[in-house]
């Protein structure tokens, strides 16, 4: 296999103010090879959204602090970067789509200038070679009529519109490395779809890894090659995608499959994990997910289970698989389950 184009190993992101200390992001690791798709699911405030913003050093500082780890693309350390040059990989080697496509994209701008100015900025175009390019991309990205709606504002576009302007911006300089944060949030099922499939498309013409972000079971099950499941800031388990569905390994990976409904199997009503994520200021004895965990036993709300490393590529935060392990280590090992 290709060597990774990105490397997460050991990320700790903190949101330190004077009143408290709140543990974001706790031990990440993982590897992302070319062409390939890595999910990163979980509920909403599991930390997704904050490694990524951290990936890409997006977080304000004070109150956001890396506070330990690496974040290697391609050999390179990006928390050891100046910020000037940070500013030449982010947007341009690595791009991120974000959340909400409304409030990303400037409202004073026309779609076409806000594509141009990456183009411009990061390859040196002239702004008429970047007004074609433009055009180009939006046409890429099945925005019908391009060369006319490339001088509408964001807010004369539908939803799906609006994201797959976004997806053009972050294609523009055609990154080794997009991030996918949320990509289908607020989309209805067909224009859902649509996206997904324009997604792998592009993954293939221009062979990009992408960072796929998602509370999405349906979503990660269409397009990932290996998943990293994260409860409280941590990562939980790690895996390919199909060891993960056939065979989940940890109690709060089982309950996110349990609640999503299956065509082959019919079922009265979903089920649900009960209790809600602990307050991540609060610190932890034993296991964060102990409280809410139907196979917890005494030592889960003492002792903090450490990464178990598995056979095929897998890893397990849990004591229920310490007798599976082919070798363990501690929870901020530097380097991750999938490879």
């Amino acid at each position: 296999m290709s060597e990774p184009v990105l490397s997460v190993r050991g990320l700790r992101t903190h949101f330190i103010t004077r009143e408290r200390t709140v543990v974001a992001v706790d031990g990440v690791s993982y590897d992302l090879h070319p062409g390939k798709t890595l999910a990163v699911v979980g509920e909403s405030g599991s930390g997704k959204s904050v490694h990524a913003l951290s990936i890409l050093r997006l977080l304000p500082e004070p109150p956001a602090k890396v506070v330990g780890g690496e974040i290697l693309f391609q050999g390179r350390d990006l928390l050891k970067m100046g910020a000037e040059e940070m500013r030449k990989i982010r947007g341009n080697r690595i791009a991120m789509i974000f959340q909400e496509p409304m409030t990303s994209l400037n409202p004073v701008l026309k779609v076409g200038e806000q594509i141009a100015e990456a183009v411009v900025l990061h390859q040196g175009l002239s702004q008429e070679k970047a007004w074609a390019k433009a055009v180009g991309l939006l046409k890429k990205v099945g925005i019908p009529h391009p060369e006319e709606r490339v001088n509408d504002y964001p807010h004369q576009y539908s939803g799906g519109m609006r994201q797959r302007a976004m997806i053009a911006i972050a294609l523009s300089c055609e990154p080794d490395v997009l991030i996918a944060d949320e990509p289908t949030t607020a989309l209805d099922v067909t224009i859902q779809a649509q996206i997904l499939e324009l997604m792998k498309d592009l993954q293939r013409e221009y062979r990009m890894a992408i960072v796929l972000i998602t509370h999405n079971i349906g979503v990660v099950a269409e397009m990932a090659d290996d998943v990293v499941v994260m409860y409280a800031g941590r990562p939980v388990e790690s895996a390919p995608i199909g060891e993960l569905f056939k065979n989940p390994k940890h109690p709060y990976t089982k309950g996110l499959l349990a609640s999503v409904p299956s065509i082959y199997e019919r079922k009265e009503r979903l089920e649900a994990i009960s209790g809600q994520p602990p307050d991540l200021s609060g610190g932890f004895t034993g296991c964060p997910f102990a409280p809410r965990c139907p196979q917890a036993m005494s030592r889960c709300g003492t002792d903090d289970p450490p990464q178990f490393h598995l056979a095929g590529e897998r890893m397990s935060n849990c004591w229920l698989v310490e007798d599976e392990t082919k070798s363990s280590s501690h929870r901020h090992a530097p380097s991750g389950a999938i490879q």
